[in-house]
């Protein structure tokens, strides 16, 4: 091969060579460019710190009151419900319960032939948990009856680590509630909301003591208002949600988003039955006029007339053969107001002071809230038969119910 040609592939070499390293440095140029303009990017929106919600300072409590809230709610714009939760976190207690049992020892004819007609029993200590809420700084707890029912002994403990012995001021088993008190300084305390305010899809919180798991936060939202008739309690109203509510939360906290107590988390489906998510809390609203009860009269009145009504439609009525649909009379305790009033079972009640119930429950209410010894006016039909008549009003006594 002459010089010449040799000079030609060199020099073609040298092309290709010179283009390819063009090419290298145009792409880590671009690659440079692209990275730098990344972080510059990322440096240009890079969050300031976070200012503190309006009204609350780093612990989520206003200065000088603890139980007071913002105005607004605290839910930071990424959806977090942590203010909320530094706000009434601190009043819910865990309460540890202490009852003495006496059980029958198991029968043995070779160790006690005579056994079977004179049955021994031995005693024991029966421990059970739950949750309670302190409403005011003074000490007073509230929970459920039958977190305290039969207490020997019952011991809270503080979100902060402190242990008092609690005492029983006073109980209704009638809407499960119980309210206690404590002997500590400095207490926290729980402000109080409005649960009549609450509309189905309001986003709800449950704290509470779950299998002994304190301060355990869940999340979900109000599913229904105005539960009854589930054989809870004799005057049910519940709030119905599917926070997780499971043992030991009983008598805990369900706060709105801005961290104010609106029910007493009291029962959750059985989830043998294959039900998940339904949970049910006494309404705040029927909290409050139980505390207040409590501590102006010692114990809730309410009126009583005897007798247990329920609600019937259009076809239940004909096939009882009853003149209309409505509530209707099922049962009458024995000398009672209402049978004293002339009132029999299977009346159709029209009206309670002029106004017609919607339903049975309605009926147990306007009852319930008459002040005792005044007359309530109650239009009755009894087949073709209508009248009225005036009943005056007992109080109620309290109807101790066991709990599943």
């Amino acid at each position: 091969m002459g010089k010449a040609s040799r000079a030609v592939i060199f020099l073609a070499g040298a092309v290709v060579g010179a283009l390819a390293l063009g090419f290298v440095a145009i792409a880590m140029r671009h690659d440079a460019l692209a990275l730098l303009g990344l972080r510059a990017a990322a440096d240009t929106a890079a969050p300031t710190e976070s200012a503190p919600v309006d009204g609350l300072d780093d612990t989520g409590v206003t200065e000088g009151d603890s139980t007071a809230v913002a105005s607004e709610s605290p839910v930071a714009s990424s959806g977090s419900y942590s203010a909320a939760v530094r706000l009434a976190a601190p009043a819910v207690v865990n309460i540890y319960v202490a009852r003495v049992v006496a059980e029958r020892v198991p029968y043995n004819f070779l160790q006690d032939p005579f056994g079977e007609f004179w049955p021994r029993y031995r005693r024991r200590v029966e421990q059970s948990l739950g949750s309670g809420v302190i409403v005011d700084p003074s000490g007073q707890i509230v929970t459920n009856h039958h977190v305290v029912a039969d207490a020997d002994q019952i011991q809270v403990q503080l979100a902060d680590g402190r242990v008092a012995e609690a005492k029983v001021v006073g109980r209704d088993p009638d809407t499960d509630l119980a309210l206690l008190r404590i002997d500590l300084p400095d207490l926290p305390s729980i402000r109080l909301g409005r649960s009549d305010a609450l509309a189905v899809g309001d986003i709800v919180l449950a704290i509470g003591n779950p299998i002994g798991l304190s301060q355990t936060v869940t999340q979900g939202i109000v599913s229904a208002t105005g539960r009854a008739q589930l054989g809870l309690a004799t005057y049910e109203n519940f709030i119905q949600t599917d926070a997780p509510i499971n043992v030991g939360n009983s008598g805990g906290a369900l706060i709105n988003s801005r961290g104010e107590l609106v029910g007493i988390n009291t029962a959750v489906i059985a989830k043998t039955l294959g039900v998940e998510g339904i949970g049910f809390a006494i309404p705040v609203n029927l909290v409050r006029g139980v505390i207040n009860e409590i501590n102006t009269r010692g114990r809730v009145v309410r009126g009583w007339i005897g007798i247990a009504t329920d609600t019937v439609d259009e076809a239940r009525a004909k096939s009882l053969g009853l003149p209309a649909a409505g509530v209707v009379i099922v049962r009458m305790t024995s000398n009672s107001p209402a049978q004293r009033a002339g009132l029999r079972p299977g009346d159709l009640i029209l009206s309670i002071d002029g106004k017609a119930p919607k339903d049975a429950r309605e009926v147990l209410l306007r009852i319930a809230d008459t002040t005792p010894g005044e007359p309530l006016k109650v239009e009755w039909q009894r087949g073709n038969e209508k009248g009225d008549t005036q009943v005056i009003i007992d109080e109620a006594p309290q109807q101790v119910r066991g709990r599943n």
